[in-house]
Formats: structure tokens, C-alpha cells, sequence
């Protein structure tokens, strides 16, 4: 039996997403030794979140890297709209926010990721190990010392004062380490899909649709449509029982596609499942380990804040541990003191989280997706105080509650 590769770091990443990527570009731009694990030959995976608010956009400004990123293809909106039953009603207002971007940016995550790559690669300190999978942790007398992984080479072990668990809402890392997961109910999944686009295809500029009982979201990515639909929790084999011909109508019921645009859909295999979750960890980390992004607490697909939530994670971590780790004294105090530090936005983003949930989504099938229509919310937006409640809508999703900034110091 061969022996495994050995690699020592100061800081070794688990997962290749929006929390793990950033967070190693901040570290190894701040002079620290990372490196972080993506069991994927490429980021290239649909369905994923691809929201980029403003909050983040100001944090690319600050490295000095917007001008670059906003090159890559994107959509921008300055605010969100719904319709329901045919009328349009004007959501989250982006344009007064003390920003440099007053919009929203979708951009498909593969090109944000690649872009983090990117930059994290022009330090001599940032090591991504693509096709390279974490099979377990290592620890020694309590304390999480490193990682075990595979890759096309074998087995390989990464020694490391610090294992950042950044590997999703299915995290093994915090599996392995006996963390305990706080649920709390969502009632909703989203069927995920794509569209080609017709050339008489027109969406408009609603990302969400509402009737017939029904929620459609349709992101127009220019030569094809990423769309979902929200479903009530658990109800996909009833969906599917009723055939692929009733699911293509209902479509064509919400939105103006062509018959020979939802005529691409000819497999439930064309359709992916996103069970929703929304919970959180009680403790974010175990001597040696910190969990961030989706690993700490999974947020659902309201609001569209997933991305940002792990990006700020991203960079309060970075803030709190980079000259702790550059100086090899990290503690678990300071791992702590991150679980202090980003909780509070976390419950108060969950909450909010819930609220929506509440405002948009019934339990009834039925009426579902349709409750939106006659809550306060619904009926605050079309009042005359709607303007000032899509303001302050807009502060909270585009900002977040504590939106983050960079405080590292480049090292080269």
C-alpha cells in the first residue's frame, strides 16, 4: 500500500465555492500559505446561485477589481419585478444604495469563480487543487490537524493549522467533526432548467411570475433561459406523474416563450431537484476547524442572497484570521470570535428569510405562489408607500445587514 502524498499549509480550504475561492484570494493576497480543495475538474456546474449584489460588487471595487468583472457577460438591474396575474409589481429599488453599482449583477457562478481563481493564482501563496476531494479530516489529541483527499494521483493528506470547511450545505467536514445542524422548515424546492432562446422570446425584465397557483423565475442569460420553478416542499413526484406535456404547458401558462422553446424540455433528467434548506450550525467550529458559507448555514434561494452571505463570510474571515494565520498563532478564541462576529447577520438575514417565505408562499397548492398577492407585503408594494418600502427592501437584500469591507493589506 503506498503511502500518501504529504502537503503541509497554513490553511487548507474545503470546497471550491463563492466562501472557499474568496476567502483563499483574500488569505493568499494577504501573504498567507492556502489552499483550498475542489473535488470538480471545473466550476462549471449549473443551478447555482448567481446573484452578485451590490454589497459585493463594492467589495471588487475595493480590491480594485469591478471595472475588470463587470467585462464578463451579465445582466444588471437596478431593481426586481414580479408578475402576478399579469400586473406588474415593482420589488427591491437598488439605485439610491451608497455604492459604485446601484444593480444587481447575474452572472453565472462559473465565471465568478473562475474570476476569484484568477486572481488568487497571481499570488505565489494560493494553491487550488482541482480534481482533488476531501475523503476525511485528520485529527490528533482533539484537534482537527489537516485533511485527507484523493485525486488522480491517490491518496494525498494536507497538514494544515487551520481546515476552513467551505464545502456546502452537505459539508463533510462538518459532518466528520460531529457539528450539530439547527433545521428550520422551508416550503418550497425549485426545479431547475434551462431554455434555448427563440428569437421571439421576450421575458421582459420580471425575474419572477405569478399565477395559475404557480411561481416561474426566468433569467434571460442571452442565448438561453435559465428558469426555475418554485414548488411546494416535497411535491416533484406528483409534478412528474402528471407528465412532461402538463409541466411544458405550465410553463407557456406564466410566461410568453414560443411552443418550440419549452419543446427543449424532452427529460425529467433536463430538470434538477434543489431541495430547499434553511438551517444553521449551533458551533461553527472544533479546535483546528471553521466552517463558513453554506457549511455554517444554508439560506434559501429568497432574496437571492446565498452568494453575498458566503462572500461576506468570506472576507470577515480573512479580516478576523489572515495575520493569525501569516504568524501561525491562530486559536480556537479566534475561530470563535468569527461564529460571534457573522452569526447575528446570519439569524437576522434567516429571519427575513422566513418572513418572505411567509409573505409569498402558502401551504395550500392550490393557492400557492398566489399568497403573495393579498399579504401585507403585496399590498404595501402597490400602496403609496411602496416606494419607500422598495428603498428600504433594497438596502436590506443589496447591502445585507452588516455588509463587510476589506481590511487585509496586500502582501506580495
Amino acid at each position: 500500500m503506498s503511502t500518501p502524498q504529504t502537503l503541509t499549509t497554513a490553511c487548507c480550504i474545503v470546497g471550491g465555492g463563492p466562501a472557499g475561492v474568496m476567502l483563499g484570494f483574500l488569505l493568499a493576497r494577504a501573504g498567507v500559505d492556502v489552499t483550498v480543495l475542489e473535488k470538480h475538474g471545473d466550476f462549471f456546474r449549473d443551478f447555482r446561485g448567481d446573484t452578485i449584489h451590490p454589497s459585493t460588487l463594492e467589495l471588487l471595487w475595493e480590491l480594485g477589481l469591478l471595472d475588470e468583472f463587470l467585462k464578463l457577460p451579465h445582466q444588471q438591474y437596478a431593481d426586481l419585478m414580479i408578475e402576478a396575474n399579469g400586473r406588474i409589481i415593482r420589488g427591491p429599488d437598488f439605485t439610491h444604495l451608497p455604492t459604485h453599482c446601484k444593480f444587481i449583477a447575474i452572472a453565472p457562478q462559473w465565471d465568478f469563480l473562475n474570476f476569484l481563481a484568477a486572481q488568487g493564482q497571481k499570488y505565489p501563496t494560493f494553491h487550488l487543487l482541482m480534481k482533488t476531494e476531501a475523503t476525511g479530516l485528520i485529527e490528533e489529541n482533539g484537534v482537527i490537524v489537516g485533511v485527507k483527499a484523493t485525486n488522480e494521483s491517490g491518496e494525498i493528506e494536507i497538514r494544515s493549522d487551520l481546515v476552513v470547511g467551505a464545502d456546502g450545505r452537505h459539508a463533510l467536514t462538518r459532518e466528520q467533526a460531529g457539528l450539530q445542524v439547527r433545521e428550520f422548515g422551508v416550503p418550497i424546492d425549485v426545479l431547475w432548467y434551462r431554455l434555448t432562446r427563440q428569437g421571439n422570446d421576450d421575458v421582459g425584465h420580471a425575474l419572477g411570475r405569478i399565477g395559475h397557483g404557480r411561481m416561474l423565475i426566468t433569467i434571460n442569460r442571452g442565448d438561453y433561459f435559465q428558469c426555475g420553478n418554485v414548488i411546494p416542499k416535497g411535491s416533484f413526484p406528483e409534478i412528474q406523474a402528471r407528465g412532461l406535456e402538463a409541466f411544458r404547458q405550465d410553463i407557456l401558462d406564466l410566461a410568453p416563450f414560443t411552443p418550440a422553446t419549452v419543446a427543449d424540455l424532452t427529460d425529467w433528467n433536463q430538470i434538477k431537484l434543489l431541495t430547499v434548506q434553511l438551517n444553521r450550525l449551533e458551533e461553527w467550529q472544533r479546535p483546528g476547524l471553521l466552517c463558513i458559507g453554506d457549511a455554517a448555514h444554508a439560506m434559501s434561494p429568497a432574496g437571492g442572497v446565498g452568494v453575498n452571505i458566503a462572500v461576506q463570510d468570506a472576507v470577515a474571515t480573512a479580516n478576523l484570521l489572515a495575520e493569525k494565520l501569516r504568524t501561525r498563532s491562530v486559536t480556537l478564541a479566534d475561530l470563535k470570535a468569527v461564529q460571534r462576529y457573522r452569526e447575528p447577520v446570519v439569524k437576522k438575514t434567516q429571519k427575513l428569510q422566513a418572513f418572505m417565505h411567509r409573505q409569498l408562499f402558502s401551504s395550500s397548492q392550490k393557492n400557492f405562489g398566489q399568497t403573495f398577492l393579498f399579504s401585507p407585503l403585496g399590498r404595501m408594494l402597490i400602496s403609496p408607500f411602496g416606494p419607500r418600502l422598495r428603498r428600504f427592501a433594497g438596502r436590506v437584500i443589496g447591502l445585507g445587514f452588516q455588509p463587510e469591507h476589506i481590511q487585509t493589506l496586500e502582501r506580495r
